[in-house]
């Protein structure tokens, strides 16, 4: 499937020999293989970033396991009054790994398995949820029932709302805005699933 569209780059821990045999044959096409035991290394590097008048050093964007943001110290919040079943778990923190790799203000709509619409880019988040929609709306992707992660919290309820009339069913996000109460309750009226991370993918 993957050798029918256009993809410059394909990284993977390994590829299978008829799979390189058919990825090969494309032109252009550039296959990295990487090595699992630095993962660890990369997750705890830190990243610096030209700043005007100086530089911006931050803690690189990582993803924890599926296990840590269901208990432990670093666990989800769940703050909506609807509990989350384990399905609806696995959809969130599939949503939440995608918009780690999508640009700041990222809206990721998704199912279990598959990106369904993402917005980004925009200077409003109710902008990139919008964006979304139309994108999943353009390639015939049904919302209903789908999970939702943002990279940064949601600054107004209009976002919230405007995600539950799409179908979603759950939502992901770091927290932290002072509208904070004000999310929930629109995630509680709308009978939404909603996880706070408490961290943020929001870099510069």
């Amino acid at each position: 499937i993957i050798s029918k569209i256009f993809v410059e780059v394909i990284i993977a821990s390994s590829f299978h020999p008829e799979s390189l045999k058919i990825l090969s044959a494309k032109k252009n096409l550039r296959l990295l293989k990487y090595e699992k035991q630095n993962l660890s290394i990369m997750k705890n590097s830190m990243q610096c970033r030209n700043a005007v008048g100086g530089l911006l050093y931050q803690e690189n964007d990582s993803i924890d396991s599926i296990e840590s943001v269901t208990k432990g110290s670093n666990a989800w919040q769940i703050v909506s009054e609807k509990k989350p079943d384990k399905e609806t778990l696995e959809g969130m923190y599939f949503a939440w790994c995608l918009a780690k790799n999508v640009k700041s203000n990222a809206i990721v709509f998704s199912s279990l398995h598959e990106s369904l619409g993402i917005g980004a880019g925009q200077m409003s988040r109710l902008d990139s949820v919008e964006i979304a929609i139309s994108k999943a709306r353009k390639s015939n992707k049904d919302l209903l029932n789908s999970f939702v992660a943002s990279d940064s919290f949601f600054p107004f309820r209009d976002g919230v709302d405007a995600i539950a009339k799409a179908g979603a069913k759950a939502i992901v996000h770091p927290g932290g805005s002072v509208k904070d109460e004000e999310i929930i309750r629109a995630a509680n009226e709308h009978n939404l699933v909603m996880a706070t991370t408490g961290k943020r993918h929001f870099l510069h």
